[in-house]
């Protein structure tokens, strides 16, 4: 059908619809305060539930960007939620972002790296879209991460530090330094300043040494050493954020973000590109053979063992959600007359995945009763809630209906909304 079908007029009219509904879905998000309340199934706040910095951010994003797309009452939305990052949420005693607030108004503990990040990458959006304070609050979050998490002798991040930022976990992980590479990318293209985008290069280079020591699957926890941990969580291999194994998503994210970087550092015609697109390429291919139709039935599972055996089958919808921007990108590059892996054999076909992964969107994952998309199926494409009860927030999905149209995959989403390089007609 050419509904599933990239670069279709109807594919195009579908991802519209889909986006529509899910910004009218989200827009009883805001707390008094403007901190983001965790969404239940039909959109009703959760209000026994903390209002995290992480969710937060990740509405004034997709909020920033629906400003820029022209829906008028996405402005005020996103306001709220820069004044919960500006005010309730913002620690002013000891700098940076709190975890979350509790429903008593008592504080999460700790200072997230991930928590960060999107702060970054929220302001970042929020500065195109041209809310007030939105400078200033880019300005504070590039500060606090510089001093608290960025290592720049050894070009990664450090992930948790307690609430006062005194004592710092020995824990790092992979998840909160890919969300880096995302935000220093868009931070980097908002701000001109290109110290943030050679950062994320120096992330990516550890990952693809570490993938490439894994057959492609990549390590998601290390010690304060950064020597992997590969079996940290055995007991407890659903976790939400450190998960045990392989996590195929995040193959398939970092394979987007790696592509990403490349193209806004080099043109097709540089001979460095090829080693990065090759490297996308090969953990996009790792990621989906392991993780596709596990069981018989469609979806992709959550995570693997090291040698792709899987673990846990429940698929998860950001899982999805990255399958589709990554081979819409892919794609995209490999169709290039330039690109230098044009000829090759890939062993997949980008575009007969988007397909794919878009008819396993529709008839599994959209909820086509009380709107968006279901967060977490099990491997029968059941809803359950185990991990990701609700549907929290909006960030993968309605960027879901935006990279693939990306018409330059070295742009971050909001700059390449802004700056008219996404093709919605």
């Amino acid at each position: 059908m050419n509904k599933y079908t990239l670069d279709t007029d109807e594919n195009r009219a579908f991802l519209k619809d889909e986006r529509e509904e899910l910004l009218l879905f989200g827009r009883h998000f805001p707390s008094p305060g403007g901190g983001s309340y965790y969404l239940g199934s039909d959109g009703t706040p959760d209000k026994d539930r903390p209002r995290e910095t992480w969710i937060t951010s990740r509405m004034l994003h997709v909020y920033s960007i629906g400003t820029l797309l022209g829906y008028g009452y996405c402005a005020e939305l996103a306001d709220e939620a820069l004044r919960g990052l500006r005010t309730e949420l913002f620690d002013d005693k000891n700098g940076g972002w709190y975890a979350g607030i509790r429903p008593d108004g008592s504080i999460l503990e700790s200072k997230q790296c991930y928590a960060h990040a999107f702060v970054i990458l929220a302001s970042s959006s929020a500065v195109l879209a041209g809310r007030e304070g939105a400078e200033e609050l880019l300005m504070e979050a590039l500060e606090v991460y510089d001093r608290y998490f960025w290592n720049e002798e050894e070009g990664l991040s450090a992930d948790t530090w307690d609430t006062e930022f005194k004592e710092l976990s020995p824990y790092r992980g992979l998840n909160a330094n890919m969300h880096t590479v995302e935000a220093f990318l868009a931070a980097s293209d908002v701000t001109s300043d290109e110290k943030y985008r050679m950062r994320a290069k120096r992330i990516i280079d550890h990952v693809i040494g570490w993938a490439e020591e894994n057959d492609w699957r990549i390590p998601e926890h290390f010690n304060e050493s950064w020597e992997p941990c590969l079996y940290l969580n055995e007991d407890r291999p659903d976790d939400p954020f450190k998960p045990f194994g392989a996590t195929p998503g995040h193959g398939i994210e970092w394979s987007r973000l790696i592509v990403q970087w490349a193209l806004s550092t080099y043109s097709m015609k540089d001979e460095a590109v090829k080693k990065y697109l090759k490297a996308a390429l090969s953990l996009y291919e790792r990621a989906v053979e392991d993780a596709w139709s596990v069981n018989g039935n469609p979806g992709l599972c959550y995570t693997t063992d090291w040698n792709g055996k899987t673990v846990v089958q429940d698929r998860m919808h950001w899982t999805l959600c990255e399958a589709i921007n990554t081979s819409a990108v892919l794609d995209r590059v490999m169709r290039a007359p330039d690109c230098p892996l044009s000829g090759e054999d890939s062993g997949r076909v980008p575009a007969e995945d988007y397909k794919m992964f878009m008819k396993y969107l529709d008839d599994h994952v959209i909820d086509h009763d009380l709107g968006s998309w279901y967060h977490q199926l099990d491997g029968d494409n059941k809803v359950m809630g185990t991990v990701w009860p609700g549907k929290p927030d909006l960030y993968h999905a309605v960027q879901a209906t935006l990279i693939p149209y990306v018409s330059d995959p070295g742009v971050s989403v909001a700059p390449a909304v802004r700056s008219g390089r996404i093709i919605l007609k």
